[in-house]
């Protein structure tokens, strides 16, 4: 069944340093688990498969399961806590704009995934295969759910970093409104990425038109709406 190392797409999954056998072992079978439920997922749609079909293929029980993983949905979708982290540290440095923060964190995932796709041995099919994975996010309603939710929680995160820095509250509205254009920079980043993957030649081509698009949206943010003025055409 197993035609893509999506493990390769996950480098944040190294090794720690000082990791006993212990860990090792559930930080591979919580790599295993979200794995092996993607490829099903991907290969049969998210709800003809159940949890417990996921357990056997890892022989493991159900239960184990959901010791790694709360949801079905956070099988497929999870590197949200990730990010979020991300977030936290990115913001708290006082040497980097908020935008710069956010684009220092997405440069770094599209280089992950531009990374993962040329260590494919077939980068056509992988390019497929991202699609593939992008339309079962897309056409699944709890996965778009459960997404939207990981969003609400990232908005959260960033507006408490941005009150931190600024001596507001995480519910004021300018801590609020700033996050939430900050996040609106990772749909942009999916966007892109599904309409340049097969407009672009290289993955370093790939890269280059993917970050221009995420980064005239940063600029938007940078300047404001006033900035927003028709394009000319012709």
């Amino acid at each position: 069944m197993r035609t893509v190392d999506w493990t390769a797409l996950r480098p944040r999954d190294e090794e720690p340093a000082g990791e006993g056998l212990r860990e090792r072992k559930k930080r591979l079978l919580r790599r295993q688990l979200s794995d092996t439920a993607t490829e099903m997922f991907m290969e049969r749609g998210f709800d003809a498969v159940r949890v417990a079909e996921i357990a056997a293929a890892c022989g493991v029980s159900e239960k184990t399961v959901f010791n790694y993983f709360p949801t079905k949905e956070s099988l497929v979708l999870d590197m949200g806590e990730a990010t979020s982290n991300s977030l936290r540290t990115a913001l708290a440095d006082p040497d980097l704009s908020p935008v710069d923060a956010a684009l220092k964190i997405l440069s770094t995932e599209l280089a992950d995934i531009t990374s993962w796709l040329s260590a494919q041995n077939d980068p056509t099919e992988a390019k497929a295969t991202l699609l593939r994975f992008g339309m079962l996010i897309r056409s699944t309603p709890s996965l778009r759910a459960y997404q939207r939710d990981t969003a609400d929680q990232q908005v959260a995160v960033a507006a408490e970093a941005l009150a931190r820095r600024t001596g507001t509250r995480p519910d004021d509205p300018e801590p609020q409104i700033a996050a939430t254009a900050l996040l609106a920079l990772w749909p942009i980043q999916f966007r892109a990425l599904r309409t340049h993957l097969n407009r672009t030649g290289t993955f370093e081509e790939l890269h280059d038109a993917v970050s221009a698009d995420v980064r005239r949206a940063a600029h938007l943010i940078e300047t404001g709406l006033n900035s927003l003025a028709p394009r000319r055409r012709g």
